[in-house]
């Protein structure tokens, strides 16, 4: 399959090839179709785009450095490098992805923010997003998960993030 074809294939709305697609509740459509379209007007805005490069930079912390693995490196016998995304603010790369969609909600003009976490590093991520761009953050975390994760549950708390329990089913993020 030459590059052209693959191009090709990949610009059919959420395929690839007789792959992929969206199943999710109808009733969910009209909000994606929405952010498709906000996608779609802002990924190439200058504007939009300098404002995400200065949050992913002076908030971030980005770019990572690279780290050279010297022991890993000698035992496999070759050069290995490490990137360090554990050094983006909050101690995760979820961060990143938490901007841009902040960013984005921002520019749609919407002016709360929605999450789902297990563990809750994606739930921290998002509750730093929100209180940097000034949003009500909300963040459903299965009951279970809450109480096996306390301290990300509290951090989310802390930047004025409501934390919402899922008691129902399994209370993990299955059914947050």
């Amino acid at each position: 399959m030459s590059e052209l074809q693959v191009i090709s294939e990949l610009q059919v709305k959420g395929k690839y090839g007789k792959f992929g697609g969206q199943y999710v509740p109808e009733v969910l459509m009209p909000a994606l179709e929405e952010l498709e379209e906000g996608y779609e007007r802002y990924k190439n805005d200058p504007e939009f785009l300098a404002e995400l490069d200065h949050y992913l930079k002076d908030f971030a912390g980005r770019e990572t450095p690279l780290f050279f693995a010297r022991n890993l490196s000698k035992k496999y016998g070759t050069k290995i490098y490490l990137k360090r995304e554990d050094l983006v603010h909050g101690g995760a790369h979820k961060l990143n992805n938490a901007i841009g969609q902040a960013l984005l909600a921002k520019y749609m003009g919407k002016t709360r923010l929605i999450a789902e976490t297990g563990a809750g590093q994606h739930g921290t991520a998002t509750a730093m997003a929100g209180a940097n761009l000034g949003f009500e953050t909300v963040v459903y975390m299965g009951a279970r998960d809450v109480k096996r994760q306390q301290m990300n549950a509290y951090r989310m708390e802390l930047m004025g993030t409501e934390v919402v329990p899922v008691e129902s089913g399994s209370k993990t993020l299955k059914d947050a």
